[in-house]
């Protein structure tokens, strides 16, 4: 069933086996000061990882004053905050959202938090809000990224030129994918698939 298009700007805790995504509070600062423990983590990121509270402070306020729908990622088996995600560009009227400002403690990767994550982010997207199409936005040099993005199922839609700025002043080219609601089920199916098989 398809909410009210006013829910596109909620962020409701999304629980999963893995990973528990929960709306994003000021008071979560100091845990996610404590997570972003690798500069590896930030390096295709538009923003530098924080490495002070008021670093992480700020990085927090700045997700809450934008028009992001921002969720921090609890690990269920520890309970830690191991890092960040959101929707952004979100348009209601055209039933779309981008999944991004995505960032994870360098211990959890290759586990199934990442994979959780956006699986309990799509079913947000498609099966809750009704979403026709979800974005994803990656850094060209962030090869690693695009391949996680296109194992989703997601498709690579092509690349624009001279999108966004880096931290460290040059140009970023930025590589689009997308999925597409009559995508979604298959892409459920193998996402719903990989997280069943054995660690």
């Amino acid at each position: 069933m398809v909410e009210p298009l006013t829910d596109f700007h909620a962020a409701p805790v999304l629980a999963g086996t893995h990973v528990r995504l929960e709306p994003l509070t000021p008071e979560h600062a100091a845990a996610l000061l404590a997570a972003a423990d690798d500069d590896a983590v930030f390096a295709h990121l538009t923003f530098l990882r924080p490495r002070t509270l008021a670093d992480a402070e700020a990085l927090v306020a700045r997700y809450l004053s934008g028009p992001q729908v921002p969720w921090v990622q609890v690990e269920v088996a520890t309970g830690e905050v191991v890092g960040m995600t959101s929707y952004y560009e979100v348009d209601a009227a055209q039933r779309t959202v981008a999944i991004g400002w995505t960032w994870l403690a360098r211990r959890v990767w290759r586990t199934g938090v990442n994979t959780e994550a956006k699986l309990l982010l799509l079913r947000r997207a498609f099966d809750d809000l009704g979403c026709v199409r979800v974005v994803w936005h990656t850094d060209i040099r962030n090869e690693r990224s695009q391949a996680a993005i296109a194992r989703l199922g997601a498709r690579r839609e092509g690349v624009m030129r001279k999108h966004r700025l880096r931290p460290d002043g040059s140009w970023r080219d930025t590589v689009t994918f997308s999925m597409l609601d009559d995508e979604w089920p298959a892409a459920r199916a193998s996402l719903e698939d990989r997280l069943a098989r054995p660690a």
